[in-house]
């Protein structure tokens, strides 16, 4: 069984001790990919040196992530993008990008301003879009209907964890893009599992970890890692009343889909 990883910040500090143990714990569980999305200037340097190390496993995307603006975001994203623009480096996407309205709204209209360059960014170099949203589910849908038809490559909302509706219009409205599930879908008091079972199908998910954030049973509240992504599927298997194989299968082929990898 093999399974792609399509959200995963291994290369952040709370990996330094261990990192090359956590790489080696995700191939012997299967993974056959680990999606690396970029946050803020500081990090693009440890992502790049870790898919530099790894490079049949580890794949860069390139953003800026909506709660990490700086006061001035135009010098940072204009860097960002030369880096898009040379080529140099095959990013699979342009992530991880959004809006967050969660802790802070004080700062809305330039975050949407900002997730708009970015989406710019997604038409221009034919990259899909991960899409971090937090309380901002209709400003986001606003934001993201002009340029339905101009992104061809599609995208995930990453970390999904609305309503069935709400999961229900981003899916309708955007065809091309999927939702990422992780660790949540495994918490005992958790709705999504029957949020998906009611509104989306197997084949519009993709598997993630968010790590080290969010890990699933039983090691919530513990570091995430890729090697957990098996639990996850196990509990899709489940919902889908299929076997984990098949939703490995069926989500890897998803990723593969969309991230061309």
């Amino acid at each position: 069984m093999t399974f792609i990883d399509t959200h995963t910040h291994i290369y952040t500090e709370e990996f330094d001790a261990d990192r090359t143990d956590v790489i080696e714990r995700a191939r012997r569980a299967g993974a056959a990919a680990l999606l690396l999305p970029n946050i803020d200037e500081a990090s693009i340097e440890p992502m790049m040196a870790l898919c530099n190390a790894h490079p049949d496993l580890c794949h860069p995307m390139m953003g800026l992530h909506p709660t990490e603006l700086p006061a001035d975001p135009s010098p940072v994203l204009d860097r960002m993008e030369a880096m898009l623009s040379e080529g140099t480096r095959a990013f699979v996407a342009v992530g991880e990008v959004g809006l967050d309205f969660y802790w802070d709204d004080s700062r809305r209209d330039e975050q949407i301003a900002v997730f708009e360059r970015q989406i710019a960014w997604a038409e221009r170099y034919g990259l899909p879009l991960v899409i971090h949203c937090r309380s901002a589910h209709r400003d986001l849908v606003d934001t993201l209907l002009p340029h339905r038809e101009q992104l061809i490559r599609g995208g995930v909302f990453h970390c999904f964890g609305g309503t069935a509706d709400e999961a229900g219009e981003l899916l309708e409205t955007f065809p091309g893009f999927y939702l990422g599930i992780g660790g949540v879908v495994t918490f005992k008091r958790s709705s999504l599992p029957e949020v998906l079972a009611a509104e989306v199908p197997l084949e519009r998910l993709l598997t993630e970890t968010d790590a080290p954030y969010l890990a699933p049973v039983p090691y919530r509240g513990k570091r995430n890692e890729p090697a957990y992504i098996p639990m996850v599927l196990a509990r899709l298997a489940d919902i889908y009343h299929i076997t984990m194989e098949a939703a490995a299968e069926i989500t890897t082929q998803n990723a593969r889909r969309l991230f061309s990898i």
